[in-house]
């Protein structure tokens, strides 16, 4: 077919990944991870003596996103909810999270860390009677940072 080849090299797709909380657990069998933005703040400045009557732009502080995790809930699985009850005025309980996107054989090929992670918010699934739905949790984490590497 055109424009097809039969070394071609694709994208991942992104069903395939696994999440690592440092303290609450390995291998966490999340649903879904949004969130990973980082962003940076645009500072702009003029001399008075420019002679552009113009602004120029820098870059200043840079800012990160909460992430937010959702998983289905388990039979006797509070993890995430005695993680969130350690909170206290100015002690949290910050941990390492380290999310993978894995190829075909399993191998991470690309991992994005978020360090002193810790959850600001919790949401429990909605009850239906007449649902028929798995029943699924949020998890909203602040964090310090977020770096990407490639393996």
């Amino acid at each position: 077919m055109a424009g097809e080849k039969e070394n071609a090299v694709w994208p991942l797709p992104k069903f395939y990944f696994s999440v690592d909380i440092s303290g609450v657990g390995t291998d966490l069998p999340f649903q879904e991870v949004s969130g990973l933005d980082t962003e940076t703040q645009v500072i702009e400045y003029r001399a008075g003596n420019s002679k552009n009557f113009s602004t120029i732009k820098m870059p200043g502080i840079a800012k990160v996103t909460n992430v937010v995790l959702k998983k289905g809930i388990f039979v006797k699985d509070n993890k995430f909810f005695d993680w969130y009850s350690k909170i206290k005025m100015n002690t949290i309980k910050r941990e390492t999270v380290t999310i993978k996107l894995l190829d075909e054989s399993g191998k991470p090929t690309m991992t994005w860390k978020l360090a002193n992670a810790w959850p600001t918010k919790i949401t429990g699934t909605d009850l239906k009677s007449e649902g028929n739905e798995v029943a699924v949790e949020t998890l909203e984490m602040a964090h310090e940072g977020l770096t990407v590497t490639n393996k």
